[in-house]
């Protein structure tokens, strides 16, 4: 049952790096923001994953503020390229 867990936690690390490298070589900064959200998104999972395998609520509550944050980021990154900012 706990290799689900780190076949998981593996396919996880494997889109964080892809989204790394999206970030890194995006051409455009919509390009970058998404790869952004795409990582906050994996490592929300990622903490959600954790808080399973080592039976701890606190994780989840770090994963939704994380969440929460993550969204506000993007929020605002995205209102600065319209130029609403």
């Amino acid at each position: 049952m706990i290799y689900i867990f780190y076949i998981t936690l593996v396919l996880l690390t494997l889109g964080m790096i892809f989204s790394i490298i999206r970030f890194v070589k995006g051409p455009t900064a919509g390009d970058r923001t998404v790869a952004l959200d795409t990582m906050t998104t994996l490592m929300v999972a990622g903490l959600v994953v954790l808080a399973a395998v080592f039976d701890r609520l606190i994780y989840v509550d770090v994963a939704l503020i994380y969440g929460v944050l993550g969204f506000i980021g993007v929020i605002v990154i995205a209102r600065y390229l319209e130029g609403a900012l």
